[in-house]
């Protein structure tokens, strides 16, 4: 549910992989390496109890994260993943390790915070919840999954309601930034990898870097690699001038831009990320994370969701990717994700900004 074609670089050959149930926004796969000992996972385990709330019918499982010392009403921060089917810990099938939400509970948990991350629709435990999987993407589902997990945060016990966060992982920040729109709060925000740019331009970017890539590599002639874009920004052209999408697409853009996926990206295009950013509550407290490595979301895009969070902190990770793990070895290495450590710059701005947003 909400996800797309990618191209994506297996680097063990070189092969390319038309991959049309990829998440965009949050991928490219990680490489098979020889194999390593799993780096240690960051911050504490804290204790965790499983839940579930319902959305529209469907039943969305999730994991309750709480810090060591919960004596008094804790602050609670909703975890959002990014895109595509990517379940609670921010896994998905393309990264299977990633632990991107897990690693931000843990954190989270080390700094007295207790955290909510669930699995969407179309990820984990959750699944599609019976719904038809060639149905179109309804895209208002997402907010009211998010909504009701926010709700689901803060009626915990443990949680005081009138200390919260949002952390949002790339696609997830969009989410973030509209949080005091979707639930009656206007919680601090941590937005990690976030978006910067309007989504379509965001996926042309990508889509162009990628297919290029693999064009230079002698995996497409320059004809194909000039047809599959040409056919992209056809569609992209189509969806946001409200025309019907051309029905000739080649098979990867045709999956991109399907029938399911349509209003899904005709209404994430509508959000544009520094309009968000200028819309938030007065004095919401906020903290950019984002990784020098990051083949996903680029500095510039980064730089120009700043334009509208001038009061906002930002911190750039030396050598951190999309999913803010540290790359020991040249980027692109043949490690996977799990045997690479969270970004160790992750933990004390996290506590610094849990110190100041309340």
């Amino acid at each position: 549910m909400g996800v797309f074609a990618s191209l994506v670089f297996s680097c063990a050959r070189g092969r390319t992989v038309a991959a049309a149930a990829a998440a965009t926004l949050l991928l490219t796969s990680a490489c098979t390496p020889a194999e390593e000992d799993a780096a240690p996972p960051p911050g504490v385990a804290g204790s965790e109890r499983e839940l579930s709330f319902t959305v529209d019918g469907v039943e969305v499982f999730a994991t309750l994260t709480l810090p060591e010392d919960t004596s008094g009403p804790v602050p609670g921060a909703l975890i959002v993943s990014g895109s595509g089917p990517t379940d609670r810990d921010g896994n998905s099938d393309l990264r299977p390790d990633a632990d991107t939400n897990l690693n931000f509970a843990r954190l989270l948990a080390e700094a007295g915070v207790a955290s909510l991350r669930y699995d969407k629709l179309g990820s984990g435990e959750t699944g599609l919840g019976g719904l038809d999987p060639d149905a179109p993407v309804d895209p208002g589902v997402f907010d009211a999954q998010a909504a009701a997990a926010y709700e689901a945060l803060v009626g915990q016990g443990e949680v005081d309601p009138a200390r919260t966060a949002v952390v949002g992982h790339s696609e997830g920040s969009l989410y973030a930034l509209r949080a005091h729109t979707l639930v009656d709060a206007a919680p601090a925000l941590v937005l990690a990898a976030p978006v910067g740019d309007r989504y379509l331009d965001v996926l042309d970017r990508q889509l162009t870097e990628q297919v290029r890539a693999v064009e230079a590599a002698g995996q497409l002639t320059g004809t194909e690699a000039v047809t599959l874009l040409s056919d992209a920004r056809a569609a992209r052209a189509a969806l946001r001038g409200g025309r019907e999408i051309p029905g000739d697409l080649t098979e990867m853009v045709g999956a991109l831009y399907s029938p399911q996926n349509a209003a899904f990206l005709a209404r994430m295009d509508e959000l544009d990320p520094v309009e968000l950013a200028a819309e938030l509550p007065e004095g919401t407290p906020v903290l950019v994370l984002w990784g020098e490595a990051d083949a996903q979301i680029t500095g510039e895009e980064v730089d120009r969701l700043m334009t509208g969070l001038p009061q906002a902190e930002r911190v750039d990770v030396p050598d951190a990717d999309h999913v803010l793990r540290v790359y020991e070895d040249e980027p692109g290495a043949t490690v996977l994700d799990a045997e690479r450590p969270f970004a160790p710059q992750i933990a004390p701005a996290l506590t610094e900004f849990v110190d100041t947003a309340w």
